[in-house]
Parts: structure tokens; sequence; C-alpha cells
């Protein structure tokens, strides 16, 4: 990212030197410092105050809910209520990875998180290390989809586009589950293709066991759920109210646990506190790479806004011909290549600076009439495709993570992700030509249940394509009927 940020700023001043094609006019010192430090369209934009002001309390949240134990009972309750299941091991990584997702925000600590113990499990129950680093990964890339953290973007894109965070939310619930309910399906279909049956019955913790000795971690997510959709509360609000909840917890916690081992209260009132400040710590450390990704994109997004973005426009409609198709070919590429090794904020925020204005202008298709693509609709197609960066081979941190753990070969690891993150990367194409599938100008709960169940649907007919599998392995013939299925379903006005 830094790398990025000192060619942006060579080409500012050296823009005048280019080939006409790629020529700028430049800019003097004096205006580039002003841009970049001075004004709120460089490193103290929009993306770092929403990073300091709300994103770091969620993280915050994320870090304690890790320290205090949360991790564990997510994982332990998924098991317990999929663990019998064929392909159980796996069913249960998804929804455990899913759970972690809804407060962390990043796919690597998910990987980190839950991964240690899933992908040994799912190699207990036969799956390949390859198939079972794979499986998490594409979990854990997933939960950056989740609302309502979404991996810190949610929040800055309501604030850019200067609408309310319920209206992202909103927006952003049926791709996400629909995205899960596909990786389901993949974890089903795989377990078909290999043969294998549920975990053995000593493996599965009993649910109401689990849930009696977890349920108290729920109550943040409960309160913060409340707060935001019931109360509607400020997210920042929201989060610091779920974190005042979770200290309550951890301390009553800690000195429950004192009084069963007979160690004293005093004792376990020192544990809560050394557990909460330790939860602090993870949280500012968590917090450092957003804000430093945050900060640094700021200096890119200053640079565009200098003068390049109508530079820009003009190229990319050039390399697209004027098409809408082409040019979302383009955006998803430039998104995945500026991905690796990048955090997912950092992709969203440099790509909507850059490309979101040329989907905006560019939107005819075949000459004929014009799609009118919601403003919502193009930077989540931005910030989709800057999460599927993490599992992108050659530099897919995840897939680097999930091999670590399954002793699998990182780039195979990445490859198999990938192959399971396609039907993610179909879903921001989809809505970016159906804007229903957003919930965009729907406002009836029967309309937006019909769209979520047809476009599961649509989303298990490219699995079954792409899986090469139904209920038995696909003949050629029968791929294009379930190509042509998942379309009709996820787009039904062609």
């Amino acid at each position: 990212l830094a790398i990025i940020a000192i060619l942006f700023t060579l080409y500012a001043f050296l823009g005048s030197y280019m080939p006409p094609v790629f020529a700028f006019r430049g800019v003097s010192l004096r205006r580039y410092l002003s841009q970049i430090a001075l004004s709120t369209e460089g490193i103290y934009g929009i993306p770092l105050y929403v990073s300091a002001n709300t994103v770091f309390l969620f993280v915050l949240l994320g870090s304690m809910l890790d320290k205090v134990g949360a991790g564990h009972f997510f994982n332990d309750l998924a098991i317990s209520l999929l663990g019998r299941f064929k392909g159980g091991a796996a069913k249960a990584a998804i929804v455990s990875s899913g759970l972690t997702g809804l407060v962390s925000g990043s796919s690597i600590a998910n990987v980190v998180t839950t991964g240690t113990f899933t992908i040994p499990l799912m190699k207990k129950c036969g799956y390949p290390g390859k198939i079972a680093a794979a499986t998490e990964v594409a979990a854990s890339t997933n939960g950056q989809l989740m609302p309502p953290i979404m991996g810190a973007a949610a929040f800055i894109i309501a604030e850019y586009l200067g609408i309310d965070y319920l209206d992202v939310v909103k927006a952003a619930i049926v791709p996400a589950l629909v995205s899960y309910f596909a990786l389901f399906y993949i974890a089903h279909l795989e377990a078909s293709k290999l043969g294998m049956k549920g975990l053995p019955k000593s493996d599965i913790p009993r649910f109401l066991t689990v849930l009696k000795k977890g349920f108290h971690y729920l109550i943040p997510l409960f309160v913060l759920i409340y707060e935001l959709i019931i109360m509607r509360h400020s997210p920042n609000l929201a989060a610091f109210n779920a974190i005042l909840i979770l200290m309550a917890i951890t301390f009553i916690q800690e000195i429950v646990k004192a009084l069963k081992n007979s160690t004293g209260v005093t004792r376990g009132a020192i544990k809560s506190v050394s557990t909460i400040a330790e939860g602090l710590i993870a949280g500012a450390r968590n917090m450092l790479t957003v804000a430093l990704a945050t900060a640094t994109a700021g200096i890119i997004v200053g640079i565009v806004f200098m003068g390049i973005s109508g530079m820009v426009v003009e190229i990319v409609a050039q390399l697209s011909f004027g098409y809408i198709f082409p040019l979302l070919l383009i955006t998803a590429v430039a998104s995945l290549i500026l991905g690796m090794g990048l955090p997912t904020t950092a992709t969203y925020i440099v790509m909507a600076s850059i490309t979101v204005p040329v989907i905006r202008e560019l939107s005819p298709i075949n000459g004929v009439g014009f799609i009118i693509i919601p403003p919502l609709a193009a930077h989540l197609f931005c910030f989709y495709f800057g999460i599927l960066a993490d599992d992108t081979p050659p530099v897919g941190l995840a897939a680097y993570a999930a091999a670590a753990i399954a002793k699998s070969d990182p780039i195979s690891t990445g490859i198999q992700g990938f192959i399971y993150d396609l039907r993610t990367a179909l879903i921001p194409f989809m809505f970016v030509f159906n804007a229903e599938l957003i919930l965009h100008r729907v406002n009836s709960w029967p309309q937006a249940l019909l769209i979520f169940v047809m476009a599961i649907f649509g989303a298990f007919a490219f699995t079954n394509a792409v899986q090469g599998w139904f209920v038995t392995r696909n003949k050629w013939y029968e791929i294009p009927l379930f190509l042509i299925t998942s379309l009709i379903l996820f787009w039904p006005a062609l």
C-alpha cells in the first residue's frame, strides 16, 4: 500500500512528462501538501474519520469477545447443531466463521481464530487438507460480507453516500446470506463427492450444554443488534454499549469461576481486569492495520481528486468501448490485483474513489437504453471484489494462514478457495444488473422473501455447474442448463 501511494505521489508531480494518454498537468508541492495533509480529501478524509470514530469500537468488541472465549463457544455451538450431518465438520466451520465474522471484520483474523479448531476437525473427518483449508478461507472471507460490521466498509459506504447505516445493512443482507447458503451447499456437495458421513457422536458436544455454558456471549450481540435496529442508535453508541455489557459479563464470569474453584473473589476480580485489558490491547493492535490502511489510502484518494479521475474515466471508457459488462470486468480484475496483500478496507476505498464514478457514468448496454446503477450497487461491487482478493493466488493472505494450519500448499489452497468463492464473484455482477437483489426500491416483506429464495436457488444452480456435481457427477450438457437456470433466477427480468 505504501508503494502504491508513493507511485501515485510521483505521478502527481511527473504527470506532465507522461505520454499523451496518461498525461496529467501535475501539481505544485504547496498544492500537494494542502490537499493531502490539510483538506478532508486526503489523509484526514472520510475513511480515517470513520475508522477512528466508529470502526475502532467494533474492532474492540470483536477482540474482546475473542479474548473472553466467544470463539470457542461459536465453534462448539455450530458443531453441536450440525456435526451429525453429512460433511458436518465443514458445515459447522462455515456457521462458526459466519458468527465470528459478525464481529470480526477481518478474514485473516477469522481464519486464525476459528480455523485453529475447525481445520483439524475437518481433516479428522476425512477432508483433504487443501479442501479443509479452502472451506475455512471461503467461510472467513465471507465473514466480511456479513452485516453489521462488513469489515468496516458498511460505515464508510454510509458516510460516502450520506445515507443511513441501516440502508447499507438492508442492501448487503440478501447477497451476504445467499453467499453463505451457497457455501453451505458447496460443503454438502464436497461431502457427497467424498462419500462422507457426519462426526462420531463422541465428538459432538450437547447443544443445551454448550448454550448453557456460553449463552452470555450472545448478550452483547443481541444488545448491539437491538440498539442498531430497534432503538436506531448510532453505530458507535451501539458498539460502545455492547462493550460495556461485555465488560460487565466478563467481570461476573470470572467471579463465578473463582467461587466455583474456591480461589477467592479478589483473584477472580483481578483475572477479569486482566482479561479486559488483554482485549483492549488486542483491539488497539488490530486497529493499527485498519487506521494505517485508511490513512495511506487517503493519500491515493487525495491525488485522484486532484484531477486524475477524469483521465481514468476516459481510459476505462476506451478500454470498455462504453459497454457496462467489460467495464465491470475491468473493475473486478483491478480490485483483485490491487487487493493482493492489501487490507479489504483500503482496496475498497481506492477502488471506490477511482472506479465508482466510472461505473456511474458509463452504463449503456449494447448501445440501446441504459441500466440505472444505484450508487450503493456500484460501491458494494468494488467492496465484494476487494474482499475476494484475500484468497486470490498468488498473494491470498487468508489462504496462506489457513494453509499453515492445514499443512497444505498455499497456492493450491488459494486456487481451491477462489473456486469456492466464484459464487460470491457472480453476485455483484447480478446485483448491478438486477438492483432488486440489494432490495433497491423493494419495500414489502413478501417481495423481499421471494427475491431472497430465488437468489438462493440461483446460487445453488451456479454451484452445481462449477462443482460439476448435483445428485451425482454432471454430464457435460447439464452444465449449460444449470448456468442458464442460475441466470434466470438471479435476473428474472431477462
